[in-house]
């Protein structure tokens, strides 16, 4: 009976801080740890400043040298984030994974939030593709995220506690010529997305992915100059024509999500794929004129 009564006290307990942390702001950050992998420029990056104005505490990332690393800090100065923290670490080396884990352990403190964010695209058609091409991005794309999940879940499973986010693609879903590597990569993080929740989520880990759309960045902006007569590039037509919202998105639209998928506030969500897309994935696009 006084069993009974206790487990009743501390489930009323738990239920009860649950709630009162959830009614107050769901969606902070506060007091969290982030790693950020390959989050030096572009959509990693955008996440962390998304983090950061959710209140994390803690900025982690890492590139694979000390030139990428320093370009990364810098960056990160220039942004006026001061909590961020950077280590040379190769996502694709298992023994150096789990040494840059003890170190963050060691001077950081434990990773909250995990993003599997670093990755790499080849476009050559597969039939020109040569095998160690094709592996080097499973390698970078889907391994990698094995690697340093594996490497932070034991922590968390300790905690019982834990948030790790893999971004996906589109091409989780679809093919594309000249992509055959990236979305066999990408399709795979999908699977290994839900196997993830569905073996660690008795710990309270939840693990989703996220899979962007096409992002206005540096490196896509030559597809959307305008041609010498005055025309929209092909590809950017194309783009526009198979969206709903007709326009490329902008890569701090990925932050909301990620912060939503990072917070209490998705504690309920597990092994999904929400696809940052400006709807082409529901989208047959426009008839031909």
């Amino acid at each position: 009976m006084y069993n009974n009564s206790l487990k009743k006290s501390l489930i009323f307990a738990y239920r009860t801080n649950l709630n009162f942390s959830y009614m107050t702001n769901p969606f902070s950050l506060e007091g969290k740890n982030a790693w950020i992998t390959g989050a030096s420029y572009g959509i990693g990056f955008n996440i962390a400043k998304a983090f950061v104005a959710a209140g994390i505490k803690n900025i982690i990332f890492n590139d694979i040298n000390e030139a990428a690393l320093e370009r990364g800090l810098n960056n990160y100065a220039e942004a006026g984030i001061k909590n961020v923290k950077g280590y040379v670490c190769d996502v694709t080396n298992e023994t150096v994974v789990k040494e840059t884990v003890e170190k963050i352990h060691a001077e950081v403190g434990q990773i909250d939030i995990l993003v599997n964010n670093a990755g790499i695209i080849k476009r050559i058609p597969m039939h020109e593709m040569e095998r160690r091409e094709f592996q080097q991005v499973i390698d970078v794309d889907l391994v990698a995220p094995f690697i340093v999940s594996s490497a932070v879940l034991p922590e968390m499973m300790e905690r019982r506690e834990g948030k790790i986010i893999n971004i996906c693609s589109m091409m989780s879903e679809l093919g594309r010529e000249t992509v055959s590597a990236y979305a066999a990569a990408k399709g795979g993080l999908k699977m290994l997305t839900r196997n993830i929740c569905s073996e660690y989520g008795q710990y309270n880990i939840q693990c989703n992915g996220i899979g962007p759309g096409y992002i206005a960045t540096p490196q896509t902006a030559p597809l959307r100059e305008k041609q010498p007569d005055g025309s929209r590039h092909p590809f950017d037509s194309f783009i526009c024509a198979k969206t709903p919202a007709g326009r490329w998105l902008e890569p701090e639209e990925l932050g909301g999500p990620a912060v939503f998928l990072a917070s209490h506030a998705s504690d309920a969500v597990n092994g999904h794929i929400l696809y940052v897309d400006g709807g082409i994935l529901a989208y047959i696009g426009k008839q031909p004129q």
